[in-house]
């Protein structure tokens, strides 16, 4: 069974638009932040915290969606990295997982769905953080996803909402995921041609492992690149930060099939809503074509951090997380907000 002719849409490429998002949230009352919530969903961050301690917080967030890739290890693999990084993204460290598993109990194996938790199992293990339990239905069509519980010192809290002037732009990952695994989706792809990408995408964004407390206290705003692409995050974290972020086309890493990806039409609808969902916050320099912009709406799943980090720091940062990251590169800078939120060279 190739997983990923069973659903319509697949990864974070079937998230809500984040046009529709805004329009759903802005007609919800919610109930009042009890104390202790010191950063909830008002910012598009990545996940909420909550003061425990002096010390400590819980960072809490959960992420599901449907296969990307048809293998059902690599997909349960897939998804708990892609929802782990949320804890990362705010500089916490995983402790607890809760799996939210949809599946069509009659016409998937059980062995299929095995698989499926056997990879989430492997990374969640790799986090050093453990599975407790978790709740199934009986869907139409296979979801797979986890609810994380984290814990972060208070003074190590990554939000998207700190960036400085001067800033540097930090990127771990390579960009492309939604182009290719549309690719694999239209069955144009085999896996093993697409076998980079699905490798990052299986790649925890455990970036605090490999920094010095002083690297880790020079990033001042974080975010990971999903659903909404490079465009639709880095806007988000440039507007919590009222900056303007100036992104270097050129700097961006590619996975080696982006491009040839994107040249032959293998779209989603996501790469539309995300430019929709940018439009009038973007300036773009009059070299970059349209098959370029593409790049960064591409709906990333499971994408690197976006890091936004003190210049005299950003030369180690960049050797150090090299070496877990290959596609680690500066993009840009954050300055002073200007007419948009991004302007991209």
């Amino acid at each position: 069974m190739k997983l990923t002719q069973t659903v319509k849409k697949g990864g974070c490429a079937a998230k809500v638009p984040a046009v529709m998002l805004r329009e759903i949230l802005a007609g919800v009352t919610f109930p009042p932040l009890i104390e202790g919530v010191t950063v909830d969903g008002a910012s598009f961050d990545d996940a909420a915290i909550f003061k425990i301690s002096e010390t400590h917080s819980l960072v809490q967030t959960l992420d599901f969606f449907t296969p990307i890739v048809d293998d059902p290890y690599d997909f349960g693999a897939v998804a708990a990295a892609n929802s782990l990084s949320d804890v990362y993204a705010m500089g916490g460290t995983p402790k607890t997982c809760m799996a939210i598993l949809a599946a069509p109990l009659a016409t998937m194996e059980p062995a299929t769905i095995q698989q499926v938790l056997q990879g989430a199992s492997s990374v969640i293990a790799e986090a050093k953080a453990s599975l407790v339990g978790g709740h199934s239905i009986d869907d139409d069509t296979l979801k797979f996803g986890l609810s994380v519980t984290g814990l972060v010192e208070n003074e190590s809290v990554w939000t998207n909402a700190g960036a400085k002037v001067g800033d540097v732009l930090i990127l771990t990952k390579p960009l492309g995921t939604g182009t290719i695994c549309a690719g694999i989706k239209k069955q144009e792809i085999a896996e093993d041609f697409a076998r980079e990408a699905i490798e990052s995408m299986k790649r925890l964004n455990n970036a605090i492992d490999l920094l010095t407390l002083d690297e880790i206290s020079s990033i001042h705003a974080a975010t990971d690149i999903t659903g909404f692409g490079l465009a639709g995050h880095g806007y988000q974290l440039a507007k919590a930060s009222d900056k303007t972020i100036i992104l270097n086309y050129s700097s961006l890493p590619l996975f080696k099939g982006t491009m040839s990806s994107l040249e032959k039409g293998w779209l989603t609808k996501a790469h539309k809503s995300n430019e929709e969902y940018t439009r009038a916050s973007m300036k773009w320099n009059e070299g970059i074509t349209e098959l370029e912009k593409q790049v960064l709406f591409d709906p990333q799943t499971s994408g690197g951090l976006l890091l936004s980090v003190s210049p005299a720091f950003a030369n180690d940062i960049i050797k150090r997380l090299s070496e877990k990251f290959p596609g680690t590169s500066i993009i840009g800078t954050v300055a002073m907000k200007q007419d948009v939120h991004v302007s991209v060279e």
